[in-house]
């Protein structure tokens, strides 16, 4: 990496830390606004994973007008940080705009992406745009029938990234859902760190959000991998000790108020796994739906594996228990049976 590259690459982890801090603190401070939205600019994706319930190859991308509507609508929300997700968002030719109209508001801007489309220009106009996170999945270390997101193919894509990238850069190994070989999350985990990017573990759920149990193997790797992460925002995944090992997690979710999950539609759902609840515009949310969604409990928290809405709910996790007074439930306050 030359020397102007990895002086902004300190420059800006330094900045954004301190943003990230902010964050925490506004989300201690108040529970009446949404600390992270992921939010979807296209819903095609150019692979076709055979775990994978979020995309299609048809859709188009959303018009830049009304993307940047329902940004500045979260962003009038108080929300600290949003994250494009997809299908594969940097299928969108204005991703880059919208990136910047989020750090315009004054918000964090995250990206997933399976990051097949990455190249030093395209990695320079993240740079430019002000993106602060970008996380890749890594399923296996050669493709297969589940999935081609592998380390062989796209190790030279990491190497782009570790020489031009000034944004904070994650890979996610991930372990179940039939994925082959378990031990080649190892693989990818010290491959992402040598290269100077943080590691991270994901437990793959079935089409409802939901734990499939580890089996031994991926159990022993699973630990392992634990040891591999750092202290980071993305690395707070200490739920996934209890559904390792097949337990149900004691948790409060606060999805649909702390997290919230805006689909092409521009729809709020709770999360990628449960579209369908509760499905209000993001046009006509309010911080009355934010409050009621606090409060809601869901019956599909227990065997939950939904990384960033455990993640958001630690900074709640002292206060407030979910239940909502029998005298102040209406036909659609009541206790959501999600999947029953």
């Amino acid at each position: 990496m030359a020397k102007g590259y990895h002086f902004e690459r300190k420059w800006r982890a330094a900045n954004r830390r301190l943003r990230e801090l902010r964050m925490i603190a506004q989300g201690l401070m108040s529970k009446d606004h949404p600390v992270m939205a992921h939010i979807i600019p296209i819903r095609r994706c150019n692979l076709s994973c055979a775990y994978c319930n979020e995309y299609d190859d048809v859709s188009k991308p959303i018009p830049l007008g009304i993307m940047k509507e329902r940004l500045d609508l979260l962003a009038d929300l108080g929300t600290t940080i949003v994250t494009f997700s997809g299908g594969e968002p940097l299928l969108h030719p204005e991703l880059d705009d919208l990136i910047a109209h989020v750090r315009g508001r004054g918000i964090l801007a995250g990206l997933i992406t399976n990051g097949y489309l990455l190249t030093p220009a395209r990695v320079k106009k993240l740079n430019a745009a002000g993106l602060d996170h970008l996380q890749i999945s890594i399923d296996n270390v050669k493709p297969d029938d589940v999935s081609k997101k592998s380390l062989k193919v796209l190790d030279r894509k990491l190497q782009v990234l570790a020489e031009h990238a000034t944004f904070h850069v994650n890979i996610n190994s991930v372990l179940g859902g039939g994925i082959h070989n378990p031990e080649d999350a190892l693989v990818v985990g010290k491959r992402a760190i040598e290269l100077g990017f943080t590691s991270t573990v994901g437990i793959i759920h079935d089409h409802d959000g939901q734990l499939r149990p580890l089996g031994d193997r991926e159990r022993s790797v699973f630990l392992e991998m634990k040891g591999f992460e750092k202290t980071n925002f993305s690395q707070m995944n200490y739920f996934q000790d209890a559904i390792a090992h097949g337990r149900p997690s004691e948790w409060r979710c606060r999805a649909g108020a702390r997290y919230l999950y805006i689909c092409e539609d521009g729809l709020v759902h709770y999360c990628s796994q449960q579209r369908g609840f509760p499905a209000k515009p993001l046009a006509e949310y309010t911080v009355d739906d934010i409050r009621r969604e606090y409060l809601t409990q869901k019956s599909c928290a227990p065997l939950c594996t939904i990384s960033c809405v455990h993640q958001v709910a630690y900074m709640d996790f002292w206060r407030d228990p979910q239940t909502i007074p029998a005298l102040e439930r209406t036909e659609s306050e009541k206790l959501v049976q999600i999947g029953q």
